[in-house]
């Protein structure tokens, strides 16, 4: 009578070797296999941010320069309509009493982007901002017929040779 070989059946070595095998796959991707790819997370890949939902317009790297007190600033961002009719983006920075308020028009299919010198397109002037550099700003963004939308603007000075312009 013919003796089985050593350590079992090939059947049987053959499924022992794909259970070992998904065990190493599982356990050295698992964590991959649940965890969320931090390459699909939206960012803002510059010193200001974008703003998502704030309407049919669309904002981009926002970022207030302050002189050192904060008792001036301007605002810089790229605006960006992609829509067949003008747009106005409104703008409401700071809370309480010493909110401003801002519009800046937009016509269709266009992009206006303050601070621009090569379009002499001048950046948006705050008086009194509540907030030095370093620190960020609520600003409330609104366009269309959307509700809008409140973010945190980060708050610049001119110590980087780029926005040494930007300053007041």
């Amino acid at each position: 009578m013919p003796s089985a070989p050593l350590g079992g059946t090939v059947k049987s070595r053959l499924i022992a070797s794909i259970a070992l095998s998904a065990a190493v796959l599982l356990g050295t991707s698992g964590c991959a296999l649940v965890s969320t790819q931090a390459t699909k997370l939206p960012y803002s890949p510059g010193d200001g941010v974008n703003i998502p939902d704030s309407g049919p317009l669309k904002v981009r790297n926002v970022v207030i320069i302050s002189d050192a007190d904060g008792d001036a600033a301007n605002m810089i961002a790229a605006i960006v309509n992609e829509t067949d009719e003008p747009q106005t983006l409104s703008l409401e920075l700071g809370e309480g009493s010493t909110a401003q308020t801002a519009t800046v028009r937009v016509g269709a299919r266009e992009t206006v982007s303050l601070g621009d010198s090569a379009e002499n397109e001048p950046p948006l002037a705050l008086d009194a901002i509540d907030g030095l550099p370093g620190s960020t700003i609520p600003v409330y963004f609104q366009s269309g017929d959307s509700e809008g939308v409140l973010y945190q603007v980060p708050v610049l000075d001119g110590e980087l040779d780029y926005y040494g312009d930007f300053q007041p």
